[in-house]
């Protein structure tokens, strides 16, 4: 429930879908983490997960704001060098959409056949 809830309210709100996510995760951690350990565990790797990709968009939207900046100061002329960056940025962007959307499924198919799972390249700050 945990990582549906965080995939479909992340998929209905946009990119920002790391805040939604969080939330859905972190009610269903709210209303069941005394009931069941293993919903629980799984809402908290949700929740961390949600939480590592809001974190990782908004790296991705500073970094983009610093790239156009970069280019207006430069009066055009940091086009050069900002242009490859940018493609690169929106390649990384994507793939991290990806890897979301992926593990987001994976996680809640190990949920359903009872299994234990633990997203990549999340911060664990809920424990």
């Amino acid at each position: 429930m945990a990582h549906v809830a965080a995939l479909v309210l992340a998929l209905l709100t946009g990119w920002f879908a790391g805040f939604a996510g969080m939330l859905g995760a972190g009610v269903v951690y709210v209303l069941k983490r005394d009931d069941s350990p293993f919903v629980a565990a799984h809402a908290r790797e949700a929740f961390n997960f949600n939480l590592s990709m809001f974190v990782y968009t908004l790296l991705a939207l500073a970094i983009g704001f610093a790239l156009g900046a970069f280019t207006v100061l430069t009066l055009g002329l940091g086009l050069l060098l900002t242009a490859p960056a940018t493609l690169l940025m929106v390649l990384v962007v994507a793939a991290v959409a990806v890897l979301w959307l992926v593990c987001s499924l994976i996680g809640a198919v190990k949920a359903w056949n009872g299994e234990a799972y633990r997203y990549p390249l999340a911060i664990r700050l809920l424990s």
